[in-house]
């Protein structure tokens, strides 16, 4: 089964609890006004990988504790998703997946594909991005409508650990030259560390 991709983190400390691997999805309908990402929404941009390959690259890769689907909108590839993340939770990890839909309606539409992504995540966060609310005092939400729900008891320790945990930016060097960042940050934050590169 191939899932399109924007982007894959092997290894990342700012996309979710612990020490993560980060599938970025290609593909969003969703398009919230002031998305940090609109290169993401276009379903034909990216690339397309085979999950069992994108299995292998966590497994045989950097030590991680669980995998974190983010977008785009991961919902948007909810089969695929289901099946990678079915695969790496009998290998131990765990799964964080980030949607801008709302849990209540993904769980009454009747959709098996968004119920089995439900069924192997641990940690969801819901809600879209909303640029009059901007929110980024909690980690890994960029508004204050976005919600965590503890799935299984994974992270459910977390809960009340929330406002002690920090959002952050990971910048990367690519060997061409370019510069990759993550995590989430405001607008003013991102221009200060730039104009600091210059």
């Amino acid at each position: 089964m191939l899932l399109r991709v924007h982007q894959f983190i092997p290894v990342t400390r700012v996309e979710g609890p612990g020490i993560r691997a980060c599938i970025q999805v290609q593909g969003c309908p969703i398009h919230c006004p002031g998305c940090a990402v609109p290169f993401t929404w276009a379903a034909d941009g990216g690339i397309a990988m085979e999950v069992e390959q994108l299995a292998e690259q966590i497994l045989q890769g950097p030590e991680v504790e669980g995998v974190t689907f983010l977008g785009g909108e991961p919902f948007a590839q909810a089969r695929a998703l289901a099946q990678l993340g079915g695969i790496l939770k009998n290998e131990g990890l765990s799964v964080m997946t980030f949607t801008g839909y709302l849990i209540e309606n993904l769980r009454s539409s009747g959709n098996q594909d968004y119920l089995d992504l439900l069924a192997v995540t641990d940690l969801l966060i819901d809600g879209p991005f909303q640029k009059d609310r901007l929110d980024t005092s909690r980690p890994w939400v960029g508004s204050s409508n976005q919600r965590y729900h503890f799935l299984t008891d994974r992270y459910f320790h977390l809960q009340d650990q929330l406002a002690e945990i920090p959002n952050r930016l990971e910048v990367r060097l690519a060997p061409d030259g370019r510069v990759k960042v993550n995590g989430l940050a405001e607008v003013k934050d991102l221009e200060d560390l730039f104009g600091r590169l210059l």
